[in-house]
């Protein structure tokens, strides 16, 4: 299989309206994922369990050691992680908050392990250990699983109102991310809507 070739490599800068229109990218998808991970857990739960001013500045935090870490070469935001969502609601029903925190904290040991792995061994042996057969599976069972909440924003699960206007929303968003993904091409198909 012929491996594709970066649009971008380590140390180049893009022009700059494609560097605004990846910046704009980045910014929208970092502070609506970063703020919807704790309203899906917190509403699963029944009560607040994760702060979102606390999420935002811990997320920023990780973020600036991260791009220390890497001096640079990286410009990756550290947010939060859908595939959490439901491990952090069926934890907080059996060991509470201290439960979620706790396995919140062995998660980011876990990380920084797996930091110190790649960056002493690399990390030819996680595309072996979990090739893209593998991780595309593992993409759709996590947005596979934020589907009964889209449903019951739109109204649609059992015992709820209707609401049209959520409905055109979703059927807007999924036809424009269908549509791009089917048909355009150069740096459009670039940008993941």
């Amino acid at each position: 299989m012929k491996e594709k070739k970066l649009l971008l490599d380590v140390y180049d800068r893009p022009p700059a309206l494609k560097w605004l229109v990846f910046s704009l990218q980045h910014v929208f998808a970092m502070f609506g994922a970063t703020i919807l991970v704790p309203m899906l857990v917190n509403a699963g739960a029944g009560e607040e369990v994760l702060s979102i001013p606390v999420t935002l500045f811990t997320s920023g935090l990780g973020t600036l050691i991260y791009i220390i870490c890497t001096k640079g070469k990286s410009p990756v935001y550290l947010g939060s992680s859908f595939a959490f969502i439901t491990p952090m609601v069926v934890g907080f029903a059996s060991a509470g908050k201290a439960g979620v925190f706790t396995a919140i904290v062995v998660v980011g040991l876990i990380y920084v392990l797996f930091a110190v792995l790649i960056k002493f061994i690399g990390k030819e042996w996680i595309n072996k250990l979990l090739p893209p057969i593998i991780i595309g599976p593992m993409i759709m069972i996590i947005g596979l699983s934020l589907a009964p909440s889209a449903l019951q924003q739109i109204g649609l699960l059992e015992n709820q109102e209707f609401i049209w206007q959520n409905a055109v929303v979703a059927l807007i968003t999924f036809s424009v991310t269908v549509g791009i993904n089917v048909y355009a091409k150069g740096f459009l198909k670039v940008i993941p809507f």
